[in-house]
């Protein structure tokens, strides 16, 4: 499978503290017609840590059936227990999960030779293509190049979603992996210079609300090879790559889409609605962007 393009980090809504599983089916259908070329349920974006097996179970089973085999689901099954992401990996396969979404484990602070016997022990446990996640702010760990080169030898080990942050990073597994392993960006505000170092797409938090455009971006450069294209649109998103983040993902977004009439705004503790400045200026960026669909 030919990982390019925009892969939307998909928020889990929630509605009266369960999943709103009607409005997850209309966030899928948003994100359908916005053209993305796929849906990655049950990561960061997603509140994964503070879902139940049961639930993170139903949201792939929900988000494979609405998708209904349209573009590729790559699902969240990370933990930091091997056993476990072995287990969850399985059961998203079973579930008709075309890939899996693999976080380098957190808390327990593996060495580099434990995150490769992390990762090789699920590749070898459950035959199904694997993306590895690398962002060291939450995990506490960062996963090197030089790991990455070796866990790109590994046959159903794919592609990274790399969010370090550093664009020297990219260009070193670039580098080491000969341009052979797929790099997708985990950050929407540097997916164009990554792009520039060998980036072949985003797991993106802006394509939530703005679908369409992130994949203009995407096509100018990657299709269109029209760097000014590409450039002039990433300038026009700026305030919104800023704005997603201008208190701790998935809050943001999670407010944003409720206030474009998808979803309703609950989240769940310890993340906590945005501070009234923060949502005031994410107000009045939605605003301008011609989003802001109610008050």
């Amino acid at each position: 499978m030919d990982l390019k393009g925009v892969y939307t980090a998909l928020i889990t809504p929630f509605k009266n503290g369960t999943i709103d599983e009607e409005g997850l089916g209309r966030l899928i259908e948003f994100q359908l017609q916005g053209g993305v070329d796929g849906i990655v349920p049950c990561g960061t974006t997603g509140e994964a840590s503070t879902l139940s097996y049961e639930e993170h179970e139903r949201v792939i089973e929900l988000t494979v059936k609405f998708v209904n085999g349209k573009i590729p689901v790559i699902a969240g099954t990370g933990s930091n227990s091997t056993l476990e992401t072995v287990e969850l990996t399985a059961k998203a396969k079973k579930l008709g999960t075309d890939m899996v979404l693999l976080v380098a484990p957190y808390y327990n602070r593996p060495t580099q030779e434990g995150l490769y016997g992390h990762f090789k022990k699920v590749a070898e446990n459950v035959d199904i293509p694997i993306v590895l996640y690398n962002i060291p702010t939450r995990t506490g760990v960062n996963m090197l190049p030089e790991l990455v080169a070796r866990l790109a030898e590994i046959p159903n080990i794919v592609a990274i979603k790399e969010a370090s942050g550093s664009l020297q990073q990219v260009a070193d597994i670039y580098r080491l992996t000969k341009g052979r392993f797929t790099i997708l960006s985990g950050d929407d505000n540097i997916f164009l210079p990554m792009m520039a170092l060998g980036a072949r797409g985003v797991i993106s938090v802006l394509s939530n609300i703005l679908p369409q455009k992130l994949k203009m971006l995407s096509k100018a450069f990657l299709d269109e090879k029209d760097i000014e294209k590409a450039r002039t649109l990433h300038m026009e998103l700026m305030p919104l790559f800023q704005a997603m983040f201008v208190e701790v993902n998935p809050v943001p977004v999670k407010e944003s889409l409720y206030y474009m009439g998808l979803v309703e705004k609950e989240l769940r503790l310890p993340l906590v609605p945005l501070a009234d400045k923060n949502r005031e200026y994410l107000k009045t960026t939605l605003r301008e962007f011609g989003l802001l669909k109610r008050e």
